[in-house]
């Protein structure tokens, strides 16, 4: 692999697993309110709300394995702009694990999800 500082391995491989409990916990509120209330007018909207934080979490973690996994073949060394993307995709991982969390976090409190 391609040598760059075990921290952003560590920051990686903790982001990912950030990502996947997020998108667990979005599925689950989805499929908590669709059992409770089912899919009515009412609940559409919060439905829809939690596949698209599910969703936006996704994206990110794909792209992490992908750019993490491209660096493992990178061979000596990655080029800077391969590092520049992962340092740019770990950025936009965390605002997407923090706006996902409020999301699902709302939609829980709204719906008495808890």
């Amino acid at each position: 692999m391609a040598r760059f500082p075990e921290e952003t391995i560590t920051t990686v491989l903790h982001l990912q697993r950030l990502l996947l409990l997020g998108i667990d916990e979005a599925k689950a509120a989805e499929a908590a309110i669709f059992e409770r209330y089912g899919e009515t007018d009412a609940t559409a909207t919060v439905l829809e709300q939690l596949q698209n934080a599910a969703e936006r979490l996704r994206v990110p973690y794909l792209g992490l394995f992908q750019l993490l996994l491209r660096i493992a073949e990178a061979q000596p060394m990655a080029p800077p702009a391969m590092l520049n993307s992962l340092a740019q995709t770990i950025g936009r991982s965390q605002a997407a694990v923090d706006a996902s969390a409020a999301s699902v976090q709302e939609a829980k409190r709204d719906w008495n999800i808890l």
